[in-house]
């Protein structure tokens, strides 16, 4: 039995008598949601992204093999069926995803299928597309792939695409966006396994906070393990699984990206089987939560804090979904025997311990699902899960907490200028009365699913957040003092940027002058153990170590350029953006 404080025991009180408050329903035919992924091999993917930019969710759903993918555009909180402009060749699709590869303002569609022909779409305006697939690059030969996770791992503004493919045969590939259209093949020269592991799905986040997207990778049975590789900022990978923790022998599914218990570092949930392997001692039984530990490793924490499911599991999503500012957590999967799971939502008791409460509302979940993500449907503050269930009708669990809980909120979404126009690979943060919270921009998560391009915070009673801290891939911070709750937030890269004194201020670490011309001051709160420079296109350009807690660099002889400064203390890891003169 976990033991808690006094103080928590009072709490965990407070939160059972809220817990009658959480209210979900399914309201997928009431919104006119009425279409199913229907039968294929181990489910299909969904979107919840606004493809068309209007301000409301939509949602996108793959489907079995004769079947179109379903558009379904939200119309201010109800639903009509749309039919895009590109021909859909009925193939069963693994992955729909929407991005905006090229930076024109517009989301493009990439599907990724198993058995068929994978497609991407370049959407050229008001929805009008062209089939980019082949003269993207992406595909050569084989167009078969199962999933497709978006990030810039170089830092170059343009989003690249790693491929996971579910084949001991066929590996993994890493593509790299050349900003002009066409795609390269990088997985050899940035040190991708050229090897199959059996990968569902991966994700792109940046697990030790360097300001560079590593990749996690989820490897289906026991014959391989889990995959995390550092990013390196030079353009390569290192295989980091086994010291990092993460490596993990399991039937791994999907990885799921968040911040559960708010302490700045980014967290990984893995969805597993509850099968045994006797022959294989070190295989992970249920679910899995990596916690974090902010030193490069990881801790596998989901039976001390009850979210190891032990059933058969897909899809999982983190949200807060009372608003409460602590991060929920709902599992899609499918029924194992009478005393196993096929889904469940677990709500966070604010210690960061997870329950399953009897009366949140999700009656009747029981349908054999894979993927689900989130979006507010409504917009009203509060976000909803869809899940795309295998046979019946998807599911729309529409959040009734508003009726019950008046807590607060914020909606925040990005628009990069310097980095790619989604903003993906962004870190935010906000803070009330010294309270944090954390997000991580990602597209690509969970189990071939895209959540809301709107990242959601729970703001309890708060009226105001004291500041909202974005920073982007470039390096470039954005900060926004005294933020009003309840509203949808566009931040654009740039415009809220802190004067250089400010930063400095705020920061443990200090670099001037910026811009530099020839000497590069750096003085921090703690010895400075290395220092990076890389160019706009992630080339390393000078290293110096041994530097303690001051010390200068000559980059005099840099040529002109805006340069990423990355400062190593045993502490942590900061990026600055500079410019060379």
């Amino acid at each position: 039995m976990k033991k808690h404080s006094a103080i928590q025991f009072c709490f965990l009180l407070f939160s059972f008598a809220m817990y009658c408050q959480i209210a979900f329903d399914e309201s997928s035919n009431i919104y006119g949601l009425n279409a199913s992924y229907g039968i294929g091999f181990v489910g299909g993917g969904l979107s919840s992204c606004d493809f068309d930019g209007d301000g409301w969710d939509d949602v996108t759903l793959a489907t079995e093999v004769g079947e179109p993918v379903r558009y379904f555009k939200n119309n201010s909180g109800n639903f009509t069926e749309i039919f895009l402009n590109l021909t859909d060749f009925n193939y069963e699709y693994q992955q729909v995803i929407w991005i905006d590869y090229d930076n024109d303002g517009d989301k493009d569609l990439y599907m990724a299928a198993h058995n068929a022909s994978s497609k991407f779409y370049r959407n050229d305006g008001n929805s009008n597309f062209t089939d980019v697939t082949l003269s993207s690059g992406i595909f050569t030969g084989n167009q078969k792939n199962f999933g497709a996770s978006w990030g810039d791992y170089d830092n170059d503004g343009f989003l690249d695409v790693f491929l996971t493919f579910r084949s001991s045969n066929e590996s993994n590939r890493l593509y790299r966006n050349n900003g002009n259209g066409t795609f390269s093949n990088v997985s050899d020269l940035a040190g991708i396994s050229n090897t199959g592991h059996l990968s569902f799905c991966a994700s792109f986040f940046d697990y030790n906070n360097d300001g560079w997207q590593d990749i996690y990778i989820a490897n289906d049975r026991i014959i391989t393990s889990n995959i995390l590789y550092h990013n390196n900022g030079d353009g390569t990978f290192t295989d980091v699984s086994s010291q990092s923790g993460a490596g993990l022998v399991m039937d791994a599914m999907s990885t799921t990206i968040g911040d559960y218990n708010n302490d700045g570092w980014f967290d990984i949930y893995i969805t597993n089987t509850m099968q045994e392997y006797p022959d294989v001692p070190e295989a992970e039984i249920g679910n899995v939560l990596l916690k974090n530990n902010g030193d490069g490793t990881f801790t596998n924490v989901a039976i001390t804090n009850g979210t190891d499911f032990n059933s058969i599991a897909w899809g999982a999503v983190f949200l807060d979904a009372d608003n409460d500012m602590d991060l929920d957590l709902y599992v899609s999967g499918m029924l194992n025997g009478s005393i196993s799971l096929p889904s469940a939502f677990y709500e966070n008791d604010g210690f960061n311990y997870y329950s399953i409460p009897t009366d949140a509302g999700f009656l009747n979940d029981t349908e054999e699902s894979y993927s689900n993500a989130i979006g507010d449907f409504n917009n009203d503050g509060y976000p909803d899960i869809i899940v795309n269930n295998e046979a019946a009708n998807m599911f729309l669990w529409k959040n009734n907490c508003s009726v019950n809980i008046n807590n607060n909120w914020l909606k925040v979404k990005l628009e990069g200028t310097s980095s790619n126009k989604d903003g993906i690979g962004s870190y935010i943060e906000i803070s009330i009365n010294g309270n944090k919270q954390f997000r991580y921009t990602v597209a690509g998560e969970g189990y071939l699913s895209q959540n809301s391009n709107s990242e959601f915070f729970g703001l309890a009673d708060n009226n105001t957040i004291d500041y909202i801290k974005v920073t982007w891939l470039s390096g470039v911070v954005d900060v926004i003092n005294n933020v009003s709750a309840n509203q949808t937030l566009t931040i654009i890269e740039g415009s809220n940027v802190l004067s250089t004194n400010e930063y400095f201020t705020n920061s443990k670490i200090r670099i001037v002058p910026n811009p530099v011309t020839d000497i590069l001051s750096f003085y921090s709160d703690n010895v400075i153990d290395m220092v990076e420079i890389y160019n706009s296109l992630g080339k390393l350009l000078m290293t110096k170590k041994g530097m303690e807690s001051s010390s200068n660099m000559d980059v005099s002889q840099l040529n002109t350029d805006v340069l990423f400064v990355k400062v190593f203390t045993q502490q942590h890891t900061e990026v600055f953006k500079i410019l060379k003169n």
